[in-house]
Formats: structure tokens, C-alpha cells, sequence
């Protein structure tokens, strides 16, 4: 007797569905590893750490990086999750040809709270296997960023975590500098 399997839905059926209804036109959902997942809600806190980092990172640009705020990442045929902030090579369509893909992400971000679990156990290792340079996970709940850098096909080799009193810089710009106790304050 089989054992009941998943179906893993592609990302161009992930579209129909939007296009046919079966999913909500307001529905926050993202396609992970063929598997369509609830996104929790943006709290306010988690709202204005993503918009203090969206200042922050405008500030810091002059256009070496176009920022994209809560906007898809096509990792593969399987799996186009919605991060909370990235930092992109510029294209010069802006990207309205195509979602970007982990080639053009200098830096991903994803402001943790009540999505902790899903955040390191699903996107992470998809983001290592796919090959983002730079992951970070400003985790609300333990008041710190966690920095993951050399991806690899499980997750990434490298892991630091930062709290208040530390500076977190992006390996390819490291002049844009994020105070954590300023990013995490309330």
C-alpha cells in the first residue's frame, strides 16, 4: 500500500490558480517547494522594522541597488517565496519583464515573528540551495539578526548572530551600515 503523497504544485500552476480564482486576488500566500503556504500577517512591529530598513537602504543605494520590498523571488519551478526586503542588481526594466532570481539578490531579508519557524526550516534552506549570497533574519522575538552567508545545497556554511550594541553590514556593501539596537528598537 502507498503511502498519500503531496502534490507540488509548479510555479506556472501556482498562476493559473490566481488567474482562475482558486486563489483569492487579496490571499497572502507564497509557492515554497511546491507547497502553497499562508503567509502570517504584518504586524505592526514587523511592518516598521521593514520600513525603517526600506529608509535605511534607500539612503544607502545611489543606484548600486534597486530595493524590493515584500515583492516575489523565482527560485526555481517549485518555489517563489515573498521576502521582506531585498537588495537587487540593478536591471533596466526594474524587473518588469521577469521576477528576480537568486543571481540578482545582493542581500534577502526576512523580518521574523510569528513566521520564525517557517522562515528557517522551509525558506532558508531553499534560499542556500538556490544559491542567495547573503540571508538575513531579523528575529523580533529574540531581539537579533541572524546573519547566514556561503550558500550550499542544505542551507548555508556560515552563521552570526548580532543583538543590540553590534552593527549588521551586507557582505557587498558593507558601508550600509544597520545599527541592530536602532533596527529592533520599539
Amino acid at each position: 500500500m502507498l503511502a498519500p503523497a503531496k502534490h507540488r504544485f509548479s510555479v506556472t500552476e501556482y498562476y493559473r490558480m490566481a488567474e482562475m480564482g482558486v486563489l483569492r486576488p487579496d490571499a497572502r500566500v507564497e509557492l515554497l517547494d511546491g507547497e502553497i503556504m499562508d503567509m502570517s500577517p504584518i504586524g505592526p512591529f514587523h511592518g516598521g522594522v521593514v520600513n525603517r530598513l526600506t529608509r535605511l537602504f534607500t539612503l544607502h543605494a545611489k543606484g548600486r541597488w534597486l530595493l524590493s520590498p515584500q515583492n516575489p523571488l523565482r527560485l526555481n519551478d517549485r518555489s517563489e517565496p515573498e521576502p521582506d526586503v531585498m537588495l537587487l542588481r540593478p536591471s533596466p526594466d526594474d524587473y518588469t519583464n521577469r521576477h528576480p532570481q537568486a543571481e540578482d539578490v545582493f542581500l534577502l531579508v526576512e523580518v521574523s515573528d510569528s513566521s520564525l519557524a517557517i522562515d528557517v526550516e522551509k525558506k532558508l534552506p531553499l534560499y542556500g540551495r538556490a544559491g542567495v549570497a547573503e540571508v538575513w533574519i531579523v528575529n523580533l522575538e529574540e531581539g537579533a539578526i541572524e546573519i547566514y552567508r556561503e550558500p550550499h545545497f542544505n542551507g548555508y556554511g556560515a552563521r552570526t548572530i548580532l543583538r543590540p550594541g553590534d552593527q549588521a553590514r551586507p557582505q557587498a556593501f558593507p558601508e550600509a551600515v544597520v545599527d541592530v539596537a536602532e533596527l529592533l528598537k520599539r
